[in-house]
């Protein structure tokens, strides 16, 4: 396999959705795209499978809600977003957000795009259509503290 054939590849597995808590995403743009400089996932996630507040030391976040409505939290702050709307969530600033409705779909851009790599960890490709799974299944313990002991060991994220 030549080093062409080598990145179609890796591009369409970069683009091809992946299953991620209870909903799916794909990868716009790589940090392996943009020098580690950034990553936008294409993310559609149903009420549910929101993160708890947390902050992120190393990366900065935006949201674009594409579709749907989300409230996020920024600090003391908190803003409702619907479609076209976005928002700037800085490092080291706590932030949660809030699905209101059945799902939302919107873009995320992370700055520095080392956290994708997250994504990818915690995600499987989909089979078939990808789709928004109605009835939620929460991780596993075994998977909760897997994915907590990646997320504050190896990114230096906190949860508060």
């Amino acid at each position: 396999m030549n080093e062409l054939e080598k990145k179609s590849i890796a591009q369409t597995e970069r683009h091809a959705f992946r299953n991620y808590q209870g909903g799916y995403f794909k990868t716009l743009i790589s940090p392996e795209q943009s020098g580690g400089s950034l990553a936008i996932l294409d993310l559609v996630l149903p009420a549910g499978a929101e993160p708890p507040p947390h902050i992120h030391t190393q990366e900065d976040e935006t949201f674009v809600v594409l579709e749907g409505k989300m409230e996020v939290r920024i600090g003391n702050a908190s803003v409702k977003l619907e479609a076209g709307e976005s928002i700037f969530a800085p490092r080291n600033v706590p932030h949660s957000f809030k699905i209101l409705g059945e799902k939302a779909r919107l873009l995320n851009l992370i700055t520095p795009g080392t956290m994708w790599a997250y994504f990818m960890a915690f995600s499987e490709p989909c089979v078939g259509e990808p789709k928004v799974t109605k009835s939620l299944q929460p991780p596993s313990p075994e998977q909760i503290q897997s994915m907590i002991s990646v997320l504050t060991n190896l990114y230096q994220l906190k949860f508060v």
